[in-house]
């Protein structure tokens, strides 16, 4: 799976591909219809196929001040894309001039022009050009008078057949710490992916080392103690380990900044430098300050406990192993 970064050449030999276009945040189930649609349009085809995102948000360009939670920041999601089948994910930079191009500019000089598509998939929401003008229908009109195909996915429900699956929603419930809630949406365990650094070591001085990695801005999970699962990129697949994870700003050390870290159970080495995803399974309890560290050790081991069993109890029945990413988290390849 090739990932083209913002302003990189567009590679020749992807030209001619089929594309799924949107922010794709999250990869949700609604998402990943989009994504089949490509799919198999580029089997029909025979030919290449990926997604077409946008860096940043644009949400995040109009309102720099008020960061979107990011629920897969762009090497996350290109690592899904990739499970899923995709052989590129190429991020537009999402900038002024893009901002104020017209919806026929955009189609003709971007997705004819500059990556010579065969066909596109969008979403039955999906609107661009300036003021947001163009529409699903103006994909359509346009791709007819370029020579490329367009498809259209309608609006795609929970199994209520009510509710759309909606990245805000997902966001909204992990802000909450529902996080089987989200799972359902996304069809995986929602996961950070990142560098692990060096941290304060604080947590060795009270025997409990973690690994820690740094946030996206805007990430704002419920803050507590969570039952995670650790997968290091570059290992063989089927290699992971259950742990113990903490977002929060460490009230009892009168911390300011907002952690991200886990505990690993039966591990016992040096992760720095790796690239780790942490899949959040469960939560167990909101963060609290405690009187005293000998407190704080008590009510860790009983954390750690607790994730234990919460850990064991979704392997024995996981509800998002029935989903393509889900069951692939859960055989360790995630």
């Amino acid at each position: 799976m090739q990932l083209v970064l913002p302003n990189d050449p567009f590679p020749d030999d992807l030209r001619g591909s089929v594309v799924a276009i949107g922010n794709f945040d999250g990869l949700h189930r609604g998402h990943q219809m989009l994504l089949a649609a490509a799919r198999a349009e580029a089997k029909a085809q025979r030919s290449k196929w990926g997604l077409v995102t946008f860096e940043p948000h644009p949400r995040n360009f109009f309102r720099p001040r008020e960061l979107i939670f990011p629920l897969t920041p762009l090497p996350l999601k290109a690592r899904l894309a990739g499970a899923l089948g995709a052989d590129f994910v190429l991020a537009l930079a999402f900038d002024a001039r893009l901002a104020a191009m017209e919806p026929d500019a955009f189609v003709s000089e971007v997705l004819a022009g500059r990556l010579g598509i065969a066909h596109v998939v969008t979403g039955y929401d999906f609107h661009f050009g300036h003021g947001r003008k163009g529409g699903p229908e103006t994909m359509q009109r346009l791709g007819r008078s370029l020579g490329f195909g367009a498809t259209i996915v309608e609006q795609v429900t929970d199994d209520s057949g009510i509710a759309p699956f909606s990245s805000s929603s997902i966001r909204d419930a992990l802000r909450h710490g529902h996080l089987r809630e989200a799972a359902l949406e996304l069809g995986y365990w929602w996961m950070i992916e990142g560098e692990v650094v060096r941290g304060d070591q604080r947590g060795r001085t009270i025997g409990f080392p973690t690994i820690n990695i740094v946030l996206e801005k805007g990430a704002e999970p419920a803050q507590g103690i969570y039952a995670v699962r650790v997968r290091d990129v570059a290992a063989p697949p089927g290699i992971s380990w259950h742990g113990a994870g903490y977002f929060g700003r460490r009230p009892t050390f009168d911390t300011a900044r907002l952690y991200a870290e886990a505990f690993l159970f039966d591990f016992d080495g040096d992760l720095y430098g790796r690239t780790l995803t942490v899949s959040f399974m469960d939560f167990i309890r909101v963060d609290r300050r405690f009187d005293s560290i000998d407190d704080l050790i008590t009510q860790m081991n009983a954390d750690c406990n607790e994730a234990c069993l919460r850990l064991d109890a979704i392997a024995a029945s996981n509800p998002v192993a029935q989903f393509p990413l889900g069951k692939l988290q859960s055989q360790g390849l995630l």
